[in-house]
C-alpha cells in the first residue's frame, strides 16, 4: 500500500469482469480523463492564491474555519489528525449552535462552493467582530459572500466550480488552512505516486469489487471501527464522501463510526452475533508516545500490564477483536497507520476517494451531485420566506 500505512484487504472472491472494467477506468483517471476534481490532487494543480497571500495571513494564532459539510471536514479532519504538529487554535464553526466568543482578534476562513450556504451566512453573521479579518473562499459569482467579501473590502479566493465540496480536501478548501496552520502543502499530493503503483491498485481494485459484493448481498453498513480518537473527523469526512456520492436511487452504502475500545462495552454483541448487513474497517495509528501505565498502581494478579503503553492494550483490543471476527468469517478490512504526518493522510484521501469513484462506475451513479440535498435547502428558503 503506501508507505505509510499497512492494509489488510477483505478476504473474498472477485469478479474477473468487474476487476477488467475497474482496471480501465483507473486508466482513464490516469490520463486525467475522470472526474476532473482529481487536478486538485495532482502535484501541478494551482491554487487561486500564492505564497505571498499565505505571508500576509500567517502570523494569525487563531483562526475560524466557517463552513458546512465538505468546506470545513476536510480541514477539520487534517486539524485533528495531526494536532499535535499545530501551534495555533483553529474552531470550526458549522452545525447552528453558536455561543459568544471571548473578544480576541481571530482570522475567518468562510467558505462555501455556491456563496449562498445558509448555515455559513448565518455562523458568519452571528460571530462577526470589527476587529478579524476575513478571507471569503467562493464561486466566481455574484453570490452572497462575494457580494458580502466586497462590502467589508476582504480578500476572496476562487472555488474552482468543478471542485464540488466533498471532494475539495486536496484544493484551496482544504490547503489553504493547512498552510495558514503551518502544514507543508505539497506532502499531502500523493495522488501522482500512487495512480503509477500496481500494488496500490490491486489492493484498492479488490477493496472495491469486495464492498460491491457485499452490496450485493445487501450487506449496506460500512461500520468503522476506530481506535484512534484523533482520527474521528477522519471518519467524518469519509461519511459524507460515501453517503452524498453513493446515496442515490435507492443504492448506497451507510457508514457508521464506532469509537474502539469503547464501544466493546455497548454494541460489540451485536456486531459479533447480531443481524448481519454490515462489513467493517479497522482503523489504528501507532502511538510511539503513549503514556506507560504506573508500576506503583498495577496489583499482582495484572502484573503482564507492567510496562505496558496505553497504546499497547488498545492495540492488543484491536488484534483480538479482528481474530475473533476472522473466526466467526465477519467481512473487514484494516488500516494499521505507522506515521502521523501529511504525506499518510495524503494517501487516505486518495485511497478513500478513488474507492468511492470506482464505486459509483459500478453502481452507475453519478458521484457529482446531491439533488435530494437540494430539495431540502429549497423547502428551507420556501419557509424563511413565507
Amino acid at each position: 500500500m503506501g508507505k505509510n500505512f499497512i492494509f489488510n484487504n477483505f478476504n473474498s472472491r472477485i469478479n474477473l469482469k468487474e476487476k477488467n472494467k475497474l482496471s480501465h477506468y483507473l486508466k482513464k483517471i490516469k490520463k486525467g480523463n475522470g472526474p476532473k476534481f482529481f487536478e486538485s490532487f495532482k502535484k501541478n494543480y494551482k491554487y487561486s492564491y500564492n505564497n505571498k497571500f499565505i505571508q500576509k495571513y500567517k502570523k494569525f494564532k487563531n483562526i475560524n474555519i466557517i463552513g458546512m459539510g465538505g468546506s470545513s471536514l476536510g480541514a477539520k479532519a487534517i486539524y485533528s489528525f495531526l494536532n499535535k504538529k499545530i501551534k495555533k487554535k483553529v474552531s470550526f464553526l458549522e452545525n447552528l449552535n453558536i455561543k459568544k466568543e471571548k473578544k480576541t482578534k481571530k482570522l475567518n476562513i468562510i467558505i462555501s462552493k455556491s456563496g449562498n450556504t445558509l448555515e455559513t451566512i448565518v455562523n458568519f453573521n452571528t460571530s462577526f467582530d470589527k476587529n478579524d479579518k476575513n478571507i471569503f473562499i467562493t464561486e466566481n459569482k455574484n453570490n452572497y459572500l462575494k457580494q458580502l467579501a466586497n462590502k467589508l473590502k476582504s480578500d476572496v479566493i476562487e472555488h474552482k466550480n468543478f471542485i464540488g465540496g466533498r471532494f475539495a480536501v486536496l484544493s484551496e478548501v482544504g490547503m489553504l488552512p493547512s498552510q495558514l496552520m503551518g502544514l507543508n502543502e505539497s506532502k499531502f499530493k500523493k495522488f501522482n505516486s500512487l495512480i503509477i503503483k500496481k500494488g496500490f491498485l490491486d489492493k484498492l481494485i479488490k477493496n472495491v469489487l469486495c464492498i460491491y459484493e457485499y452490496n450485493k448481498q445487501k450487506k449496506f453498513n460500512s461500520v468503522i471501527l476506530n481506535y484512534d480518537t484523533d482520527s474521528e473527523n477522519l471518519f467524518k469526512w469519509y461519511q459524507q464522501l460515501v453517503s452524498e456520492s453513493l446515496g442515490k436511487n435507492s443504492k448506497g452504502i451507510f457508514p457508521i463510526i464506532s469509537s474502539m475500545p469503547k464501544d466493546n462495552h455497548s454494541v460489540l454483541q451485536l456486531y459479533l452475533s447480531g443481524f448481519k448487513p454490515n462489513f467493517y474497517t479497522f482503523f489504528i495509528v501507532d502511538e510511539k508516545s503513549s503514556k506507560i501505565l504506573n508500576p506503583k498502581f498495577i496489583i499482582d494478579k495484572f502484573n503482564f500490564l507492567k510496562d505496558k503503553k496505553v497504546f499497547d492494550i488498545i492495540n492488543s483490543q484491536r488484534i483480538a477483536t479482528e481474530n475473533i471476527f476472522k473466526y466467526k468469517k465477519i467481512p473487514y478490512r484494516s488500516f494499521y497507520i505507522k506515521k502521523r504526518n501529511e504525506e499518510t493522510l495524503g494517501e487516505l484521501f486518495c485511497f478513500f476517494t478513488l474507492e468511492v469513484i470506482l464505486l459509483s462506475h459500478l453502481l452507475k451513479l453519478n458521484p457529482l451531485d446531491q439533488p435530494e440535498v437540494e430539495l431540502v435547502k429549497k423547502e428551507t428558503f420556501k419557509i424563511l420566506k413565507d
